[in-house]
């Protein structure tokens, strides 16, 4: 898949294309991604996914602080596994969003992206003040000749998929829910920097993460079941995001303990897959206390893990 945020890729070239956020690239995501693959390839179009960074609402409602599912990378990454040939990144502004929406089908759709099929969801809105819906594009497609078409909800157990909702799962650390939603565990990449030494103290040695990009969302506090991916090997393992109340740390930390591992990792990258959630962060009486919990959390996620 080629990744660029110029239409000069696309050049006199006709395209498949389907807009969104996409954040999580989530089951719903992927039925949409899927068909626009499998529509391109029947017409002998490039299948185009066009996105844009920063999400909207990080311009249009900072003071909301929203946090993402994906990084740009992690996104790129889903959607060039499901076959998609060009994901167009737009810088999003506010100038941006104050297009019509005759002018975004123009600008964008017909003359940068070369549109002959359009794939949306049942909800999409687009132009200043998302003005526009499904029966305005239909009415442009009729006007610049590009057909459009309409994906239906995707639902499990009734429910609607949407990233606010898994973005809420997570905050509740439903990491289950979370990844029953998106069709994979919800991950981050953190790299191993310096902290107190204290879990080499306890018997649980830890790395301690410091993600790169602080949009990235982080669940909720508390002890999970993980599986780390390192140097091509994976891991498993159990971590622990919050204040470290037993020891008084000062200020949050994450910190993941691997099974059966020994070796220096300062300085490298780990993926953290989030399989399960153990339970909240405790603080207890002494020292001891704490260890004999570590160890039936350790107990605990090995037989979650080994399911």
């Amino acid at each position: 898949m080629i990744v660029s945020d110029s239409f000069e890729v696309l050049r006199h070239q006709k395209s498949a294309v389907t807009i969104g956020t996409f954040d999580g690239v989530h089951v719903g995501h992927q039925k949409i991604i899927n068909h626009l693959v499998e529509i391109a390839q029947a017409k002998g179009l490039k299948s185009v996914v066009l996105t844009f960074f920063p999400h909207p609402r990080m311009v249009l409602s900072a003071e909301h602080g929203i946090k993402l599912l994906n990084t740009i990378e992690e996104k790129s990454k889903l959607l060039g596994d499901l076959g998609v040939d060009y994901l167009i990144v737009l810088p999003f502004t506010r100038e941006f969003s104050n297009q019509s929406a005759s002018e975004f089908v123009q600008n964008i759709l017909v003359t940068g992206l070369g549109v002959a099929h359009l794939v949306v969801g049942y909800d999409h809105r687009f132009g200043n003040n998302r003005e526009a819906n499904v029966d305005d594009l239909i009415e442009f497609g009729a006007q610049f000749n590009f057909e459009v078409e309409q994906i239906e909800a995707q639902d499990i157990a009734e429910v609607t998929i949407s990233s606010t909702k898994i973005r809420n799962a997570l905050k509740n650390g439903e990491v289950d829910l979370a990844s029953q939603y998106l069709g994979y565990n919800f991950k981050f990449v953190g790299k191993v920097i310096h902290g107190h030494a204290r879990g080499r103290k306890l018997g649980y040695p830890t790395a301690n993460l410091q993600l790169e990009n602080d949009y990235k969302l982080i669940p909720k506090n508390g002890v999970y079941a993980v599986r780390v991916l390192w140097n091509r090997s994976k891991f498993d393992g159990m971590m622990n995001i919050g204040y470290n109340p037993t020891l008084s740390d000062q200020g949050i930390s994450i910190e993941v303990h691997l099974f059966d591992f020994e070796g220096d990792l300062y300085g490298e990258n780990l993926e953290v897959h989030f399989v399960s959630r153990l339970r909240d962060e405790i603080k207890f009486d002494d020292i001891e206390a704490l260890k004999s919990q570590l160890f039936e959390d350790k107990d605990r996620a090995l037989t979650i893990l080994k399911k």
